[in-house]
């Protein structure tokens, strides 16, 4: 039984994100938990100075997080008839990212997944800000879909790496299955730096290609360029349905959060984006 959280704002990303989850995973056994936090305005001044029943805000939106979950959770069961899934509603006061890491760790989560944007829908933004905390601090993989992305299955896999990683079964478990399971063609990519492979990247890159087995997978080496360049041109000459990567302090990820170089180049996330966990955290 497959363990997957599924924040929400209510918003239409947001439901879109869900609705996402339910068609990739809808061959198998999963326990959905449909999650919402609820932080008043005023918990910046008199939500500090009084207890929420003394002004009565804390049932009010509590009320309406529960409201809104039950209704989403009665909306899937109906749309989707899914016997091999399970929904559990999960409303708290709290800051949602901190919510969706305690709860990935509580329940031992196999998968996050959750939209690009929240409710503000700002197209020039290249993640929300929660989606790219999540990312930095979950303990498992996280699947980030864009807004308005329609579900199509995950025939075409991108793994963009540099083969310095010891990779671990555990780690690449969730690729692996939707591999398996879509019968998914995974193309590796690797961005020369102009040097040979270190014997390590050599090891590292055997053990790759042992893990994926008999699965559908090729690996490319392309000329020494930017990352974000290097996926966006294989992207324009092939079919990508699955961005996945791995949280390496070492290479881009860090920066590609944090530095503005980013709006020049112009790179969206368009495709579901997974990022798995680094092996060491």
């Amino acid at each position: 039984m497959k363990k997957i959280l599924l924040p929400t704002d209510f918003s239409k990303n947001a439901k879109n994100a869900i609705q996402y989850a339910v068609e990739l995973y809808k061959d198998s056994e999963c326990t959905f938990y449909l999650i919402n936090t609820y932080t008043p305005a005023i918990y910046q001044s008199e939500y500090i100075l009084h207890s929420p029943g003394q002004i009565g805000l804390g049932d009010i939106y509590q009320s309406f997080s529960m409201e809104n979950l039950e209704e989403l959770k009665k909306e899937l069961e109906r749309t989707y008839k899914n016997p091999k899934h399970k929904f559990i509603i999960h409303s708290v006061f709290n800051l949602l990212v901190d919510e969706i890491v305690d709860l990935a760790h509580k329940e031992e989560a196999d998968l996050i997944i959750m939209g690009t944007q929240g409710a503000t829908g700002a197209k020039e933004i290249f993640m929300g800000s929660h989606t790219v905390h999540v990312i930095k601090k979950a303990p498992c993989p996280v699947l980030a879909i864009p807004a308005d992305f329609k579900f199509e299955a995950p025939k075409e896999i991108l793994f963009p790496t540099d083969f310095e990683i010891n990779y671990q079964h555990a780690q690449l478990s969730v690729l692996l299955d939707l591999a398996a399971h879509y019968q998914s063609k995974v193309d590796i990519i690797h961005i020369s730096s102009g040097n040979e492979l270190s014997a390590k990247q050599e090891q590292n890159k055997t053990s790759l290609d042992k893990m994926l087995g008999e699965g559908k997978h090729r690996f490319h080496d392309l000329p020494s360029q930017e990352i974000i360049e290097g996926i966006n041109s294989f992207k324009a000459k092939s079919t990508v349905n699955l961005l996945v990567m791995i949280q390496n302090k070492h290479t881009f990820i860090e920066r590609l959060f944090i530095e503005p170089v980013i709006k020049k180049i112009g790179f969206h996330v368009t495709i579901p984006f997974m990022v798995l966990p680094h092996p060491n955290e």
